[in-house]
């Protein structure tokens, strides 16, 4: 019995996520540079929002949310969990980060990268390619397809 992949909508568009960033960025080169620009505007932006509630927190709600464009209300108990949790984010990242360096160190030759782009092109085709659309229309259209539920 094969196991069909999730259909929820957060899965599906996961995969499609998934696919389009093998697609766009099929080398090894590519992915790291994309690794690491994730991982820094991660950190920038849970970094940012925690300064925000920090001032909210230290100079109470009113005068912190003029200086901000947040304009929700929340209980000092409820800012000092966020704070406490985006904080583990960000030490959580530190650590990525520091793995990510070991993984600039690798580098590969043309010829392997090469064959980066190859596989990424057999593991996430393009679902707008003709050829993609015309086999996924044969597969939907045939009753006898052995994965296929009635």
């Amino acid at each position: 019995m094969t196991e069909e992949p999730c259909q929820c909508p957060d899965c599906q568009r996961f995969y499609r996520e998934h696919d389009r960033l093998i697609r766009e960025f099929p080398t090894l080169k590519q992915q790291q540079e994309l690794n690491w620009a994730s991982i820094q505007s991660f950190r920038t932006l849970c970094g940012k929002v925690t300064e925000e509630l920090q001032k909210r927190l230290a100079y109470g709600d009113d005068k912190a949310r003029q200086s901000s464009e947040v304009g929700n209300t929340c209980t000092n108990e409820e800012l000092e969990v966020a704070i406490n949790e985006l904080e583990n984010i960000n030490a959580y990242l530190y650590s990525i980060e520091a793995l990510m360096e070991r993984i600039f160190d690798i580098k590969v030759s043309d010829n392997i990268e090469a064959n980066f782009k190859e596989i990424a092109g057999e593991i996430a085709p393009d679902p707008l390619n003709i050829d993609r659309l015309i086999l996924n229309r044969l597969f939907h259209q045939t009753p006898d397809f052995p994965d296929r539920k009635n």
